[in-house]
Formats: structure tokens, sequence, C-alpha cells
């Protein structure tokens, strides 16, 4: 495989993801309609449409009061020098967009569920969660699977539960991994991944989200046939776009939200993609993200492969919204637009500041695609509850 394709290739060893970046525009963000808030001046809001402001009050935790913490994501631990990545609060235009209230959530959440299905940024995601809620409850952790893990706060009858499903779709690996991340995989597009769909009649809310896996070489497969591949390079095998299959490995997740089947019967969000932020050089050759504050709104845009991906999200989730509605509405479709919010917070990635063990062919890279915690990423749950509440 060549060098001009192994570029291309994205990184993770379960905890280390990585996307095509680049920092220059080519076209402007569209944002999805908005949500209500408390609105200023008489205006509608899209919260997510904004800025980053000081935060005097953050952190709402510390590594020392959230035990969940993975160490992958531990900056303060592992001894980021500038504290900065943790007092940001991000500010909508018109709006305002409150701190995410535990006691709040955890009272709305009574007797009920929710999953974060995806890679390990919607671990991330949900550690987040789990983080910010110790200051009003501790959960009671279990491991039903080696892709599942399940959180019980027994007071409010609350269950979270994280599913380890990379690709959303049934997946399987065909060819040993290297460490460029050459291994080939098999990708059935059109079959959700049992690890979660097997579960959806048990969600109340599902919050769904993956985009890094689908950079590595992969066999696809549609109706239990090869359809195409991608970067396989095999003779007699049509080699597609990246695009056909995110295209089709995010449609297939959001039938099964929308209801298709019957099963699912709460709300479903799909989170859009997150930016990774190298910078200097290739992912695996010493890039890195060495920022140390926010950048202001509109100095950074998403292109290439992350752009498309992104339109791509919104073309599939419009589509799952309307098949919801069409089916009677029974299944409420919401999306968490975290992208333009994200792309400003390259200050708030680990880089080299996160714990690291080693193992078979990999060697310790710069993250610079997951999210300190406490830190930037804690504003998605802040957007989680206020979507939840304004629905």
């Amino acid at each position: 495989m060549g060098g001009k394709i192994l570029n291309l290739i994205s990184f993770e060893l379960e905890a280390l993801e990585v996307n095509v970046y680049s920092s220059f525009p080519n076209q402007p963000f569209t944002f999805p309609r908005p949500f209500s808030s408390r609105a200023r001046r008489g205006e509608g809001c899209n919260i997510f449409s904004g800025d980053w402001v000081p935060d005097p009050d953050a952190p709402y935790y510390t590594n020392d009061t959230c035990s969940v913490i993975h160490e992958h994501y531990d900056c303060m631990k592992y001894g980021k020098p500038d504290l900065g990545f943790v007092n940001g609060r991000w500010q909508p235009d018109r709006c305002d967009l409150p701190r995410f209230d535990p006691w709040r959530f955890l009272d709305m959440m009574r007797g009920k569920s929710i999953a974060f299905v995806g890679d390990s940024l919607a671990r991330n995601h949900k550690d987040s969660l789990i983080c910010l809620l110790t200051r009003a409850a501790e959960p009671k952790p279990s491991w039903p699977s080696s892709k599942q893990t399940v959180y019980y706060y027994g007071e409010y009858n609350f269950t979270v539960t994280n599913f380890w499903a990379p690709y959303l779709v049934q997946h399987e690996q065909i060819d040993e991994d290297r460490p460029a991340h050459t291994g080939l995989w098999n990708l059935y597009l059109d079959e959700p991944d049992d690890v979660w769909a097997a579960h959806v009649a048990e969600f109340d809310y599902a919050v769904v989200s993956a985009s890094s896996w689908f950079y590595r070489p992969s066999m696809l497969y549609e109706a239990g046939k090869i359809v195409a591949c991608h970067y396989c390079l095999l003779a007699n095998v049509t080699d597609l776009t990246l695009r056909y299959e995110m295209r089709m490995a995010t449609r297939a997740p959001l039938r099964v939200l929308s209801g298709a089947d019957g099963r699912f019967r709460g709300t479903a969000m799909l989170r859009t993609v997150d930016p990774s932020q190298y910078e200097g050089g290739e992912w695996n050759k010493d890039r890195n993200c060495v920022r140390t504050r926010a950048n202001r709104s509109g100095k950074k845009r998403l292109e290439d492969f992350e752009f498309d991906f992104r339109k791509l999200q919104m073309e599939k989730f419009a589509a799952a919204e309307k098949a919801a509605a069409d089916a009677g509405g029974k299944v409420r479709m919401m999306l968490m637009d975290t992208t333009a919010a994200m792309i400003l917070r390259a200050d708030a990635h680990p880089s080299k500041y996160r714990g690291w063990t080693p193992e078979k062919h990999f060697t310790l890279h710069n993250d610079c695609v997951h999210w300190c915690l406490p830190g930037a990423i804690d504003t998605w749950n802040d957007m989680l509850l206020h979507m939840l509440m304004s629905a």
C-alpha cells in the first residue's frame, strides 16, 4: 500500500483516533433547525452556533473526585501544563446555555435509561456525564461483556450504558493490524451491530456517534455479498470512496433508531463528526496539538472527508427524522451538532499528557482527537440536558 494511501488512514487503539483535518475553509457551515432556549431580544436560538467564553466556576469535578476518568483523558494527572482547557464555557449567539445540573438531570431520568453507542469518543462523552453526575450521586458499575459497560444509579433507578461499536454496523477483522493500521476489516453496511442493536428496546435515550474507524481498509458487504471495498487494492473488487462507506454505515443504525422495525420507541440523538486537530506533520510522525487557548468562532472550518461526513450525517439524519414522523412519531429524533464548538478547542486535547499501556505493534503518539476530562467535552452534556428539556 502506497504512502499516500497510508497517510489517509486513521489511527485508533481503542483510545486514539485520527481524522483528516484542515484549518482552511472551503464551504460555510450550515446548522440544523434550532432548539429554543432562554433567548435574548425575543429571538430564536441555535445552541450549536456560538463562541467560547471564560467560566470562572469550572472545573466542576477533577480527577480526584471522579474515578471513572480513563487514563487516556486524564490530562491533569499526567501534567498538562496550561489548565486553561478546563475553564471555557460554550455561549450560543443569542441565548444562554446553562451549565449541566446533575440533580435536575437525575430527577428527569428517574426510572429511565440512556445508551452511548459508538467508538472511544462515545466513551469519552459517557465518562464526562458520569463525572458531572458525581456531585449528586455515585453509580454502581458492571460489565456484562467486554463491549458493554453499565452504570446504575439505584436511588433514581437510572441506567447509563456504553456500547463499544466503532463502526455502528457489524464488522470483523480479517487481516492482522499493523503500526499504521493497515489491517483489513469486513463491514456489513446494512446490518447494525448486534452489540447495541439487540438492546434497543431497553433504551429510553440513545446517543450515537462514530467516525474515525471508517478510514481503515475494509471490504464492504450488503445483503451478505461483497459490493465494493475501501483501500483494499484487490483485483476485481471495486474500490469505492470513503463517502459511500460512511453514508451506508450511518443509514443502517438510523433506520433502527427511527423505529423502522418497531423495537425502539425512545429518543435518538446523532452526534456529528468530531474534528481531529493535528498540526506540524503526519499523525504518526510527531504531529501534535500544542495550542493553549480556544480559537474564536469562524477561525477554523472542516473540509475534505470530515466536511463530507458531517454533510452525510445531516442528510441521513433528515431521512431518519422523516421516517420516524411518517411512522406516527413514536420515536423522537434529535441532532447534536457539536462540530462547530469543538473545532475551536484544539487546546483541549490530551496531546502527550495522558497515560498509555504499551502493546504489540504500537508506539505512543500524541492524542489530538480525544478530549481532556474535565474540559471542553463537558459542554456536550450541557447540550444534552438542554435538548432533552427543550423537546
